[in-house]
């Protein structure tokens, strides 16, 4: 059997650079939240398949990493005509396991409840740049609470995360995108879709950075749209000026849209304004859908002005833990695109200012005296307590490698102890 080097494809082998500039944004993450009060929570990485396969998802759904039963259970589900041979998945997101979590430990936790979650989630996806099978996710969540106090707090504790680390390397200009699924499924319905249409219209509608107007009107025609119904809802869209504010959106469409759903995205919108930089541009945007189907109310993502992904998004929930625990529970999340912001500090140089601790390098002739060598460790372990990173390696033939591939991992001190 010949053995394979490289890892499974859309997955990655991180170096040591790598994992300082993954922990130096996950401290700045935690500490940007921690100052908002979001609490820090852990869950598997592996759901019930019943979980994963809810229709709530979305498209992620299609790309679940399913597990398959084992031992007789797999044997049974092999031989029975409709036998489901896998009973648990990987994670594609945060947010349904945070469901659950909270179903489940509910009696134990603060209401609201303000949680932080990072971990890996897994798609069967097609990779690309910025686009991976296994990557971290960074989620913000605040559980109990059915104001608008929530999504001002998740989207200015996120922008103003976002300006802090990316302000690092001079990126400080982003684009909040703000819309309300509930005005999403007004249009639709006002248009002429049967409400069980409505998912795979928003589906089509999703796609309008990439495909346009045209692509979308053929998209839903050939999933067996009205040519008529298309044409109506399309025109709606197609009226929107730069600048559109919900209001004047809603007019397009009558009085099939609340007026309150209407004004919570204006005080969304004009309050998180009094808490962001100037740069930051905040936004109504009726063409946002974002993928996933358990959206009920506003939703927002942010993208950083240059690059054409968005590198947070979310919205606010408000069925999904209810159908864990029998009683609705009011939920808003933002989701960090973590490794796309990896990918724009590595492209920006980041690296070369990062803050580390003075770093200092022992290298130790092979031939030392054991004295030599204790009065060396014991000297690296004062420096240790004193805040310093030092590392103890033998000296090699040749030290102007070593040096220099030290020199890349940071160390700018160097000792070589020759045995005289």
């Amino acid at each position: 059997m010949e053995f394979i080097k490289t890892p499974v494809k859309g997955m990655n082998d991180f170096l040591p650079a790598d994992m300082r500039l993954r922990e130096y944004l996950l401290s700045m993450i935690k500490e940007a939240y921690a100052s908002y009060g979001f609490m820090q929570i852990e869950t598997p990485v592996m759901e019930h398949i019943e979980n994963l396969t809810s229709k709530q998802g979305g498209d992620n759904e299609k790309l679940i990493f399913k597990v398959l039963k084992r031992g007789a259970d797999l044997q049974r589900a092999l031989q029975a005509p409709d036998g489901q041979l896998a009973d648990n998945g990987l994670r594609y997101d945060l947010t349904v396991p945070l469901a659950r979590f909270y179903a489940n430990n509910k009696e134990k936790l603060p209401t609201p409840f303000k949680a932080l979650q990072i971990g890996n989630v897994w798609r069967a996806d097609n990779p690309q740049k910025g686009r991976f099978r296994q990557f971290t996710q960074c989620d913000i969540d605040i559980l109990g609470d059915d104001s608008n106090l929530a999504e001002i707090e998740l989207i200015g504790a996120t922008v103003n995360m976002l300006s802090a680390i990316l302000g690092t390397v001079g990126l400080s200009r982003f684009t909040v995108r703000i819309n309300d699924r509930r005005l999403l499924r007004a249009v639709a319905v006002y248009a002429g879709f049967a409400e069980e249409a409505i998912d795979g219209v928003l589906i089509s509608l999703d796609k309008f950075d990439k495909i346009g107007f045209d692509g979308i009107r053929k998209e839903l025609i050939e999933n067996g749209a009205k040519e008529d119904v298309v044409d109506r809802y399309l025109a709606i869209y197609r009226q929107v000026k730069p600048g559109c504010t919900c209001a004047e959106f809603a007019a397009l469409i009558g009085e099939t849209l609340s007026e309150e759903a209407i004004q919570n995205i204006d005080e969304i919108i004009a309050c998180v304004r009094t808490m962001v930089e100037a740069e930051v541009q905040l936004v109504f945007d009726p063409t946002l859908v974002r993928g996933m189907g358990y959206y009920t109310g506003p939703i927002f993502e942010i993208g950083l002005d240059g690059y054409s992904f968005s590198i947070a998004g979310g919205g606010r929930y408000d069925q999904m833990i209810g159908k864990f625990c029998g009683q609705e529970v009011c939920a808003c999340g933002f989701s960090i695109g973590f490794e796309r912001i990896v990918t724009i500090l590595k492209d920006s140089g980041v690296q070369e200012k990062m803050e580390t601790a003075e770093s200092i390098a022992f290298l130790l002739d092979k031939n030392l005296p054991s004295e030599k060598k204790v009065e060396i460790f014991a000297q690296a372990m004062k420096l240790r307590k004193e805040g310093k990173r030092v590392s103890v390696q033998p000296l090699r033939k040749n030290p102007r490698p070593q040096i220099e591939k030290l020199e890349k991992e940071g160390y700018t001190q160097f000792e070589k102890i020759y045995h005289r």
